[in-house]
């Protein structure tokens, strides 16, 4: 078995160009399943299964508090597992081939308002110590770039090109995309660049974000940052790095930018994607709509 998920990571890395980051999450999945068709099958290897056994596994997730949305990741892990088998010849039936994914209730995401992002930069501006910048400087990027918080995480020193003003950001499935940087952002860039390279052997880091002993930065570390500066600018319930990512897009949308536009800053693979930040442009069309319209003021019948 540790042999057939090895050739499968390999598999995804190599042919599907996922992620590290993807990889390790479907290879824990695999195994979570391969532990508990164990436990509960007495069975050592998960290749030849049926699906009332992926049922039983998936049903005691759900009694277990686990979400609807992380169901289904976790069955996206195993259909690719189970298409790497077929698409070897080690199964001749794939036994997710009927599988209907659970109904997920899309909460709508409430991006940040333009003053709320104002007020978090301005107060941000506070300290010039190589974390204060830091700090900023991840915030206007996010903000200004609408890029995920995987891909600032691993941007590296070569991906940021000032003459040509752009970012060289690596998305999903390794598919790379150049991002314009805003002129006072670019200050700020320039800014930061002059404090990192104050820290001791800093010529040995290769990612552009570091900490102040030259670690790169952790996911937590970029999630608790956002939600510490705007959980003093905004009284809204989810404050991370992917709303950030909304603001930017909606903050677009919202100004009359096109909507392939976003799509390609965004580094989407299609429309539908990016069409779901259309739904809060919509909401702030009807607003100003209301408001501007002389029928809504008119009292007649």
């Amino acid at each position: 078995m540790a042999t057939t998920i090895e050739s499968f990571k390999g598999y995804l890395l190599k042919e599907k160009k996922y992620s590290v980051h993807t990889v390790t999450a479907y290879e824990k999945d695999v195994v979570e399943f391969q532990l508990f068709n164990k436990e509960y099958f007495q069975q050592d290897t998960i290749e030849q299964v049926n699906y009332s056994q992926i049922r039983s596994w998936l049903v005691s997730l759900v009694e277990g508090g686990l979400v609807a949305i992380s169901v289904n990741r976790k069955v996206a892990s195993l259909k690719a597992f189970y298409k790497f088998l077929l698409k070897t010849k080690q199964i001749n039936v794939n036994p997710l081939l009927k599988h209907k994914s659970l109904k997920v209730s899309r909460a709508i995401q409430i991006p940040f308002s333009e003053k709320e992002v104002g007020r978090v930069l301005q107060d941000a501006n506070e300290g010039d110590d190589f974390e204060t910048v830091r700090n900023r400087l991840i915030i206007e990027l996010l903000y200004s770039t609408g890029m995920r918080r995987a891909e600032l995480i691993q941007l590296k020193m070569q991906d940021v090109d000032l003459a040509k003003g752009v970012l060289k950001v690596l998305g999903k499935r390794n598919k790379e995309r150049l991002i314009p940087i805003l002129p006072l952002v670019k200050q700020k860039v320039l800014f930061y660049v002059s404090k990192r390279a104050d820290i001791e052997g800093v010529g040995s880091y290769e990612y552009f974000f570091i900490t102040k002993n030259g670690i790169m930065l952790n996911n937590s570390l970029v999630y608790r940052l956002v939600n510490s500066y705007f959980g003093k600018a905004s009284e809204k319930v989810k404050k991370s790095p992917h709303v950030l990512r909304h603001t930017f897009a909606t903050h677009l949308l919202n100004n009359g930018a096109d909507l392939n536009s976003v799509k390609e800053l965004l580094g989407h693979s299609s429309l539908a994607s990016t069409q779901v930040y259309t739904h809060t442009s919509l909401m702030e069309l009807k607003k100003v709509y209301k408001k501007a319209h002389p029928r809504n003021n008119d009292n007649d019948n």
